[in-house]
């Protein structure tokens, strides 16, 4: 195996409600107590991650009518949590996702401003988009975007946030700003002076087409889903290679996907407690909720442990409120079905092999061996670990992998500055008065 040329990064992110975590389990904590934050995040910078990632969420989804979130409902606002955390942290990284769909610029550039600068500059963004009109409801105007309309926003929503925190100068004398749009007119001077990082991270996590350019142009990391080592491979070559159209260079941009870890004394028990976990995140009633979700009807009368139904999805069913289908239901219909056929799975089984995110499962060597391969090749900068287990799941990998990612070189022994952008290796942005 060739050498490393550049250390990995790490990334910690607390789970909202999803199939991951395992809230049933007797070892998760609350989701709400900021006990739970203070933990993770204070064991993410034990371990000496750059930054420590938080999700959000703007509605309580539904299913079939009623409030559904997976064991646990309703999650804190992510800059107010980071604002806590940067009081009980010195050098992590605080990055939130809030959406540029359901906000607006002046408002959210003050915050996280003020964010980057109560945390001596460690402020991350994560600008996601927001497709549905069930979560519109909660807003004054309601409604939803075309997804052109949604990262046309997001654009000009990221341009005028970046003019608000270049509108002071490195010196400190503030100046007016002046912006029209087609989405934002704004005119006034920003309140708060410049940051200690200029601008804070920003990151994003779209997929799609206009995704990829969106980030290769105004992105610092792209939090990603590709998991496996050629699908990775061939993500990471087509967004590095859009960033030269935007004058950006190749490590101007972090490739980081999010990933699970499982680990055993050996690579037998590491399988074996995979195989476990999988069964605690997809139990039989989430299995037809997954089901449900694809499909689009109520499936609530077929056997979890049955075969999938022979009827197709209804494409524009309101069955689940308030989370994107994965894909054209269709060809995941498909795709799920010849799943099932190949290997004789049940609902539940098909479930747990087509919905499980990229894990890294063995023994602490192996798994150490494996983060590396993927970086040596091409398919990572590093890696967003999503733990299974809130807030105690991280703990396990900063205390047996790190260690060893250490000793091979791959990953820092201490934090050489105190900015998230030190920590990427990310140059502050020139101050564009």
């Amino acid at each position: 195996m060739t050498a490393l040329t550049r250390e990995l990064h790490l990334a910690a992110h607390f789970p909202g409600v999803n199939n991951t975590t395992v809230w049933s389990d007797e070892r998760s904590g609350s989701q709400i107590d900021f006990t739970s934050f203070e933990h993770l995040a204070r064991t993410a910078e034990r371990g000496l991650f750059d930054f420590f990632f938080l999700a959000e969420g703007l509605r309580l989804r539904e299913h079939k009518g009623r409030v559904h979130d997976l064991d646990v409902v309703g999650r804190p606002e992510s800059i107010t949590v980071l604002n806590a955390l940067a009081a009980v942290t010195d050098r992590l990284g605080l990055a939130a996702t809030v959406s540029a769909t359901f906000n607006e610029p002046y408002e959210l550039a003050r915050r996280l401003a003020s964010l980057d600068h109560l945390s001596g500059g460690r402020a991350g963004w994560n600008v996601v988009t927001t497709s549905d009109a069930f979560t519109g409801e909660n807003f004054r105007r309601g409604g939803y975007l075309d997804r052109a309309d949604r990262y046309r926003r997001a654009e000009e929503f990221l341009h005028a946030a970046r003019k608000l925190w270049d509108s002071w100068t490195p010196d400190g004398a503030a100046r007016p700003v002046e912006h029209t749009g087609a989405h934002f007119t704004i005119e006034g001077e920003f309140t708060v002076p410049r940051s200690p990082q200029g601008h804070p991270v920003v990151i994003q996590a779209g997929d799609s087409a206009e995704g990829r350019d969106f980030a290769a142009a105004s992105a610092d990391v792209i939090f990603s889903r590709h998991g496996t080592l050629e699908a990775g491979r061939a993500f990471y070559a087509d967004v590095k290679a859009r960033l030269a159209a935007h004058g950006r260079h190749h490590d101007d941009l972090k490739i980081m996907p999010g990933v699970t870890f499982v680990l055993g004394d050996t690579d037998a028990e590491a399988r074996e407690r995979a195989a476990e976990i999988r069964r605690q995140q997809i139990s039989p009633q989430n299995a037809i909720l997954a089901l449900e979700q694809i499909w689009g009807r109520d499936l609530s009368s077929y056997d979890p442990d049955g075969p999938l139904p022979e009827t197709d999805p209804e494409p524009d069913s309101a069955l689940a409120q308030g989370r994107v289908r994965a894909g054209d239901p269709f060809e995941v219909a498909a795709r799920w079905r010849a799943l099932s056929e190949a290997k004789g799975l049940s609902i539940r089984q098909t479930v747990i092999e087509a919905t499980g995110r990229q894990s890294f499962v063995g023994t602490p060597r192996a798994v150490a061996e494996e983060m590396r391969r993927f970086v040596d090749l091409g398919a990572a900068d590093g890696f967003i670990l999503v733990p299974h287990i809130t807030p105690g799941g991280l703990d396990e990998f900063v205390d047996r992998v790190v260690p060893l990612l250490q000793e091979r070189g791959a990953f820092r022994t201490g934090y050489s500055g105190t900015t998230l952008r030190s920590h990427l290796g990310l140059a502050e942005p020139i101050w564009k008065g």
